[in-house]
């Protein structure tokens, strides 16, 4: 049957490692950069000392276990292989929550933040604020089929997402995502009642200079803007133009896979000067990986080739929270939130956090999620 939802957990045979460890023991390096920080990008001296690590001491066999522990389960759905991973709740009249990643991220990014919320009552908070968690693996990354037609725009993923989520027994559900988890999920809110009650993004992002600022917070929005367009943006570029051309590199070069993402650990997160202080190298690898096993490089760039140029906001009617973390990428005003989303029911600004907000604060993310859908219910 099509719509059957079978186990389909992670088990790369152990020749995939060992041609990862030949690989990286082989690699051909480039010179040092010529200035003593990360302005050209990642410094030759820490990523040889990220893959010497990645080589010698790094456990994947760790990270799925803790990914096979979570259901990992695949259905097809509009001609495509969809796997993702889900957690019940053990309260009962937890409601359905489907989280939606983006690049360069995974269901990775998750992994910390699921226990807190299909399980609030174990970690000190209202048991009436439980989920029931859905992960699901955008088409083309990780273990989701990778798609060899164009049309996978956010529209099209997000009916996808409904589909997924009946066939789960929830008819009725709420969304979450940032990056493009943002763009998932706010064509989830598109679509709206009956199937989704609510949204929560944890980004804002400008397709353009934000309008001139107002006050301060706009005008810091406006200077990040800057900020990332100017020096930042490099991959989006590529991305856009040419996902097949930087996947011949990333999909043939662990190296070069692990470098296209340190970089934006060091951009987009919220620490102290080292981003391995806010990330461990088991968290960045384990997240690399996702991409390097599943040879998902270039099938992973293409989402922007296929949507970045032609995505346009649709209006939501549903009830929408916002959370915005300081070291985004996109930073905003209630102001400007409001103009996009009349039914603004939760908007919040954080006191630390980056982009990949559910792997940096987790803490802080699950207490957001609780607060934006408690007046959904």
């Amino acid at each position: 049957m099509t719509e059957t939802i079978r186990p389909h957990p992670f088990a790369f045979p152990d020749s995939a490692l060992d041609d990862l460890r030949e690989r990286l023991s082989r690699t051909r390096w480039p010179d040092r950069e010529t200035v003593p920080d990360w302005s050209q990008g990642a410094p030759l001296d820490r990523m040889r000392a990220l893959c010497d690590y990645w080589r010698d001491s790094y456990d994947w066999r760790a990270c799925e276990a803790r990914l096979n522990a979570l259901d990992p389960s695949m259905t097809r759905i509009d001609g495509l292989d969809i796997h993702f991973l889900h957690l019940r709740s053990p309260e009962p009249d937890a409601t359905p929550l489907v989280m939606t990643h983006g690049w360069p991220g995974s269901v990775i990014e998750f992994l910390k933040v699921a226990p807190l919320l299909t399980d609030p009552r174990a970690h000190g908070a209202d048991p009436a604020d439980a989920f029931h968690l859905v992960m699901p693996s955008l088409p083309g990354f990780g273990l989701s089929e990778k798609p060899t037609e164009t049309g996978w725009t956010p529209e099209r993923i997000a009916r996808a997402w409904v589909v997924l989520m009946q066939r789960l027994g929830y008819d009725r559900f709420v969304a979450q995502g940032g990056d493009w988890g943002y763009a998932v999920s706010s064509a989830l809110g598109t679509i709206g009642e009956p199937a989704v009650q609510a949204v929560h993004l944890s980004m804002f992002p400008h397709y353009g200079p934000p309008e001139d600022p107002s006050d301060p917070q706009e005008e810091r929005a406006l200077q990040r803007w800057h900020a990332f367009q100017a020096n930042e943006s490099g991959y989006q570029h590529e991305q856009i133009q040419s996902p097949q051309t930087i996947g011949y590199a990333l999909t043939d070069s662990p190296v070069g896979q692990a470098a296209w993402f340190y970089e934006k650990y060091e951009q987009w997160t919220d620490h102290d000067g080292d981003p391995e202080h806010l990330l461990s190298r088991d968290e960045m690898l384990d997240n690399i990986m996702m991409y390097w096993l599943t040879q998902t490089a270039a099938s992973s760039a293409r989402i922007y080739w296929q949507n970045f140029r032609a995505f346009t906001e649709q209006k939501i009617q549903v009830p929408v929270g916002l959370s915005l973390f300081p070291r985004d990428i996109h930073l905003t005003s209630r102001r400007w939130a409001q103009e996009r989303f009349p039914n603004l029911v939760h908007y919040n600004e954080l006191p630390k956090g980056g982009h990949f907000a559910a792997w940096e604060q987790p803490e802080l993310l699950a207490a957001e999620v609780r607060a934006s859908f408690r007046r959904s219910r």
